[in-house]
């Protein structure tokens, strides 16, 4: 199983696994996988932590970091530059807060504790994600990956500097083109039945239609995959490995609470949507009161990118801390990104468990096909 890029980035298995938890990046990369860790929930300051923690429980073992940087949004300049958070926020519609105050008012929310707030930016900016880069950069990464759009050159150009390459999410063949150009490393061929922000295009017309376009780069194929099976699937369309998240909610070494993981269990691949309720871009997610809220006729639709998740921060923290809360309706409305392979997750396993778990499937649907083929 050791591809090119396997072998580049000095990896066992060309399993790659996004998670906001440093315990699972850690995990997977030690079960020879590699781990990347989505770095927009945290403040610089929190970062720093979680990759030192990283290093002490990795082992040695490789692994990443999953930034955004969109090249468009709400109060975008052409330098780089942003608003401050205060001129962001004034950008908010008094209308959308009064929508959101309503929704937490008929599920029963309750506030969060006067000493705890909601960060409602974070890493949703050119400059906040270029913050979040400098910090990785200090620590002994060998991937950065950009979840929305082309990184910006000098980004790329400082990766390099550091022997760090430089990875990035696409959801059609014309985007991919345009990343290589700008000198991106890996490209992860993202289908539409992944988790978070996704394009329109499945991930088995997508991955060959990307391998063609920019080979000899190496393609990531990602959306909808979770088995050995579905992983053969990938490599046989020409990916030089895959790219995992919705998988890695619910194992053992997640910090995902447990209502949630009680409601992915639960779910099947038809539980997801669609919609710009989390960030204002497209993202697939878990269906639930939430989005069917910002779907419904007396919603005043979402906001662009970064002004929709400035817009809901302090409400995501209030349902997800308590979401387990007796005597109101608050779960109903807990969720997240999710993709359509939630569908196949019914039990809670270890990390490493995972990791075996697709290797051996892998190596048995590939021995299938040889028997095939030779009979």
């Amino acid at each position: 199983m050791r591809t090119q890029l396997a072998e580049k980035l000095g990896v066992e298995f060309p399993i790659f696994a996004f998670s906001h938890c440093r315990d699972v990046v850690a995990a997977v990369s030690r079960a020879g996988g590699f781990g990347v860790l989505g770095a927009v929930a945290f403040s610089p300051e929190q970062l720093e932590i979680e990759l030192k923690w990283i290093d002490e429980h990795i082992e040695g073992k490789p692994y990443g970091v999953d930034v955004v940087m969109p090249m468009k949004y709400e109060g975008s300049s052409k330098d780089g530059g942003d608003l401050t958070k205060e001129a962001f926020e004034a950008l908010i519609p008094e209308k959308h807060k009064a929508f959101v105050g309503e929704i937490l008012r008929r599920y029963e929310v309750p506030s969060l504790p006067a000493d705890e707030k909601a960060e409602s930016l974070l890493g949703w900016t050119q400059s906040a994600g270029r913050s979040l880069v400098d910090v990785a950069l200090q620590h002994p990464i060998s991937l950065l990956a950009n979840a929305l759009g082309t990184p910006p050159v000098d980004v790329i150009e400082k990766a390099h500097r550091h022997n760090v390459l430089v990875a990035s999410l696409v959801g059609t063949a014309e985007q991919a083109i345009k990343q290589v150009a700008a000198g991106v490393d890996v490209i992860v061929a993202q289908g539409t039945e992944a988790g978070g922000h996704t394009g329109e295009v499945s991930t088995m017309v997508l991955v060959p239609d990307v391998v063609d376009a920019v080979g000899p780069v190496p393609v990531l194929a990602a959306g909808g995959i979770g088995s050995g099976r579905q992983m053969a699937a990938a490599m046989a369309l020409g990916a030089s490995g895959v790219w995992t998240g919705s998988l890695w909610l619910a194992v053992r070494e997640s910090d995902t609470t447990p209502a949630l993981v009680e409601k992915l269990l639960r779910a099947k691949s038809t539980d997801t949507v669609r919609s710009r309720a989390l960030s204002g871009k497209p993202a697939r997610q878990l269906r639930t009161a939430w989005t069917e809220a910002w779907d419904a006729k007396d919603s005043p639709g979402t906001l662009p990118m970064p002004l929709q998740y400035m817009l809901c921060a302090d409400a995501h923290s209030r349902i997800y801390r308590y979401a387990d809360k007796e005597g109101t309706r608050t779960g109903e409305l807990l969720g997240g990104a999710a993709g359509q392979i939630i569908g196949r997750m019914n039990q809670v396993r270890g990390a490493r468990d995972v990791v075996a778990s697709m290797v051996e499937e892998y190596v048995a649907t590939v021995e299938m096909l040889t028997q095939l083929l030779q009979s």
